[in-house]
């Protein structure tokens, strides 16, 4: 791996944590509690978890210069080891899959701007 490819790695980690960090405030304005952030299930990471109540929250946290520009970096592959890994998570939880759960995303741009899109992979 070259420096440049190393020091774009990094950047691209620092950015995303950050994103990220920004996300869990967001949600815990809103009164929801951190369970983890960046769990690794057999399909892939998730970026955060979160709890409502009984409900289990799994958050993809996007960022870039703008809104559409985070938003455009979703892609259907991706949504799908998040799905399959959230599977896996709610397996150890005591309902299981009957566990309530949705999938939300985080859009992150600009100097903080935020948006959490709830249940952006499912109906309704």
């Amino acid at each position: 791996m070259t420096q440049d490819a190393r020091a774009r790695g990094q950047n691209a980690h620092f950015a995303g944590a950050a994103a990220e960090e920004i996300a869990i405030r967001a949600y815990l304005a809103r009164g929801l509690t951190l369970v983890k952030s960046r769990w690794r299930g057999p399909h892939g990471e998730i970026d955060l978890i979160l709890r409502d109540g009984e409900t289990v929250i799994f958050a993809e946290v996007k960022s870039s210069t703008t809104r559409d520009k985070a938003a455009a970096r979703i892609k259907p592959a991706q949504m799908q080891r998040v799905f399959n890994s959230a599977g896996a998570f709610l397996e150890g939880e005591p309902l299981g899959q009957l566990t309530p759960a949705r999938l939300d995303v985080v859009l992150v741009w600009g100097a903080g701007e935020v948006e959490i899109i709830e249940n952006a992979y499912g109906h309704g």
